[in-house]
This record gives C-alpha cells, structure tokens and sequence, in this order.
C-alpha cells in the first residue's frame, strides 16, 4: 500500500471508522468495474485500494456521515 496516499488520504476524514468504511466501498466499487476517477494508464498496476486512497486524498471522493 502506498503510504504516501493514505496520510493524506486520512488527513481529509476526521473520524477512522468513517475513512475505513467509505475507502473500503470505494475500493468495492472500483473491482466492480466503476470508473476510476483519477488519471492512469493502461498498464497500471496499482490496486484498488491504492485508486481507491488516491481519490480520497485528491478530493475526487469525499466521505462524509450519512446524515449530514
């Protein structure tokens, strides 16, 4: 896992039950066939998670509570 995008990935959620959750269902969502929301190229071998931590560190996925 790239340790670079997680600190700053974390950095942009408050609460770690949150973060976990909704970078999990991201990275579900990616391994399902959703579309990657950040540059790549084809031969690009990092993981969903990896995507999944980058969109959330670039603003590109914002997680937030439910009822808000």
């Amino acid at each position: 896992m790239n340790e670079e995008y997680l600190a700053r990935a974390k950095a942009k959620v408050d609460d770690v039950r949150l973060f976990i959750n909704g970078v999990c269902k991201r990275a579900t969502q990616l391994s399902k066939g959703h579309r990657r929301l950040v540059p790549s190229l084809p031969n690009d071998e990092r993981s969903n998670l990896e995507i999944a931590l980058l969109e959330v560190a670039e603003g590109r996925v914002i997680i937030k509570q439910g009822d808000e």
